[in-house]
């Protein structure tokens, strides 16, 4: 359809979708406190959680990066979609059907964001294929299956399919649902063919959906079946703008739920060995699809296992040399895990789906039991090159071996790795070895290379008791109001406590708060704020969606973004009540009071005692008021406001 999306519609998409509920499909969420989660950011690398979600407001944002905004932006930003396409997304899963007219939200030129019709043409695509399964023609494919230990529905249950073996069956179906020839060719689920029309990329061969962390399919793995196909024996989507291989991982859709509660991801070779994994109970299971398990795939998993102190990762290789160095290449990222990673090579180099066939379900469960760490593994194949029979090899294979031992997040197990590592060099003497590796990792800290899962920003808690100023801790680090904020300030940190109040809290500050002006705000950007929430109706108007409306009311994405950030930001209190409200309406409006008996008092001193006396007396008669004011804010608090 083509114009604008209902503003009502949007309004109702997001409302109808919890903020908490689409974040957690792409990372781990847990309690922050004050009705907030937390998670590791899912826009930047981070060792401890800065990413919050706030579900009573609506709203997320990162303090490390200052990403932030409410269910519509998070969409947007973390699946590169535009704002009618996430809220046509949004829309989908709540079940909502969009009205299109003139006025309100663009909805893009074709009415239709070209990412959701990549998707929306994978997804009828996969259901084509799986109904194809079904077909004569694809008897080879179900005899594929049922030779690796596959029935029907776990055919089913992974949705394998079959593409058929003519050049044009899914391009002339997806035209049929309204697919044009470029969206085809663009998704890759087509190709050019030399008479120039397009044709099927997929013919003849067992298909798997990949899908992203949401469940979304945006690519396929195809396996060869017959001998005439010239081509490979996997064939996997090209590179799309749904479709990058680095950052998908097969499985990831049906294993990231058990991966976030047992804190343990289970890293196999092959689609086949995923749907071995799973139906041996060992529901953990993901791959990669066609490429090294690198950087983008670690982002993913870290996100999921909070890098908490219990996480693992499993790696499963072949034993052959083609394994064990893909296990080595796995070690050369271990550093990149806050969890623990270790190897489980299965006997006789089968892979798990092997494996399952050839002993059943418990040889799998027992194989990712049987699992070594991966260090340990390393430290073998690192030792195994060195002559042992002489001192200088035994010294070259520690100089080699004990940096990685050193490098080692967990001291226990780097002391225990130590002395292990002194029995596989032969060298008698272990507290010789301990100590050259506590050495190295102490020289390694102090470089500032070894926080391990602890690092990161300092911690602590604030020292809180009766509420003031100095109960405020300072904010953090880079505010997206940016370089005209003083974070040593005292007046800077608590305009930024007062408005956090005014935005989550706006019936502990109201009336009052609306009456205080910009220039009681010394931060330009909490000027702006505050500016935004008089736009909006002001903090007494306390709405339902009273801080949609401040966030429309900001004049560019900086102020937006800081209002965000002051929305989801913890309240620095013990107990957040009128008390501690009322400490901070005084404390901006006293300061503001104090500039300007500072500023008539200048005034006085310039005008001098030959100023005409009508003058004077105005200028002290101001004085006198201000000071009066001043002392009973100073003698009642908020009660002299």
């Amino acid at each position: 359809m083509a114009g604008r999306i209902n503003d009502d519609d949007v309004k109702a998409v997001r409302d109808a979708v919890p903020i908490d509920a689409v974040v957690s499909e792409y990372l781990q969420l847990r309690n922050a406190g004050g009705g907030n989660l937390k998670g590791l950011c899912p826009f930047h690398d981070e060792k401890s959680p800065s990413f919050q979600v706030s579900p009573s407001k609506g709203l997320y944002h990162c303090f490390g990066c200052q990403a932030g905004g409410d269910t519509l932006d998070f969409v947007m930003k973390i699946d590169h979609l535009s704002f009618s396409e996430a809220v046509e997304r949004l829309a989908g899963l709540a079940g909502i059907t969009l009205r299109y007219e003139e006025g309100g939200y663009t909805a893009g030129t074709s009415g239709r964001g070209d990412r959701i019709r990549l998707v929306e043409a994978h997804k009828a695509a996969a259901q084509f294929y799986v109904d194809q399964l079904d077909s004569p023609e694809a008897e080879i494919g179900r005899k594929f299956l049922a030779e690796r230990g596959f029935d029907q529905a776990a055919a089913a249950h992974f949705s394998v399919g079959y593409s058929p073996a003519g050049w044009d069956h899914l391009t002339r179906f997806l035209r049929g649902k309204g697919f044009s020839d470029k969206e085809l060719i663009t998704s890759g689920l087509a190709q050019d063919s030399r008479s120039g029309k397009p044709i099927d990329r997929f013919r003849g061969r067992l298909m798997w959906p990949i899908r992203d962390i949401s469940g979304e399919v945006v690519g396929f793995g195809a396996r060869k079946l017959r001998d005439d196909d010239n081509g490979p024996k996997y064939l996997n989507t090209p590179e799309t703008a749904i479709y990058k291989k680095s950052q998908v991982l097969y499985g990831i859709d049906l294993a990231k739920k058990e991966i976030a509660k047992t804190s343990r991801a289970v890293v196999v070779e092959g689609y086949t060995d995923v749907m071995a994994c799973h139906l041996a109970g060992v529901t953990t299971a993901i791959a990669t699809c066609g490429t090294a398990f690198g950087g983008d795939h670690i982002k993913i998993l870290r996100r999921l296992l909070m890098d908490n102190a219990t996480a693992e990762v499993i790696f499963t290789f072949d034993g052959d040399a083609a394994g064990q160095k893909a296990a080595l290449r796995a070690f050369e990222d271990d550093q990149k895990f806050a969890a623990e990673t270790s190897i489980t090579i299965a006997p006789g180099g089968m892979d798990p789906c092997d494996l399952r066939l050839a002993q059943g379900d418990a040889a799998v469960a027992g194989l990712v039991e049987a699992r070594t760490p991966l260090f340990e593994f390393a430290l073998r194949h690192i030792v195994a090159r060195h002559n042992l029979e002489n001192p200088a090899g035994r010294a070259a294979a520690l100089d080699e071996a004990a940096p990685v031992v050193a490098n080692i997040k967990n001291i226990a197990i780097q002391h225990e790795s130590a002395v292990q590592l002194a029995g596989m060099l032969g060298i008698r003497d272990e507290q010789f070895v301990v100590k050259r590796v506590a050495q190295l990792a102490r020289w390694a800290r102090e470089r500032g290379q070894g926080d391990g899962p602890q690092g990161g920003r300092p911690g602590g808690k604030p020292q809180r008791g009766r509420p003031s100023y100095e109960d405020v801790p300072a904010p953090p680090a880079q505010p997206a109001g940016g370089p005209a904020l003083n974070l040593r300030s005292p007046a800077h940190r608590t305009e930024r406590e007062l408005l956090k109040l005014a935005l989550q809290r706006p019936a502990l500050v109201s009336p009052a708060f609306d009456a205080y002006g910009m220039d009681e705000f010394t931060a330009p950007p909490y000027a702006a704020v505050r500016q935004a929430i008089l736009d909006a109706g002001g903090a007494s108007l306390g709405t339902e969606d009273y801080l949609a409306r401040v966030r429309e009311a900001a004049p560019n994405d900086t102020v937006r973004a800081l209002v965000t950030e002051l929305a989801v930001e913890a309240i620095h209190a013990k107990t957040v009540d009128e008390i501690y409200a009322g400490v901070q309406l005084v404390q901006v409006r006293l300061r503001a009071v104090d500039r300007r008996v500072h500023e008539i008092q200048g005034t006085l001193s310039r005008l001098g005692p030959q100023a005409p006396p009508e003058q004077l007396a105005a200028v002290q008669e101001e004085l006198w008021v201000l000071q009066q004011y001043g002392q009973r804010l100073r003698n009642r608090g908020a009660e002299g406001l």
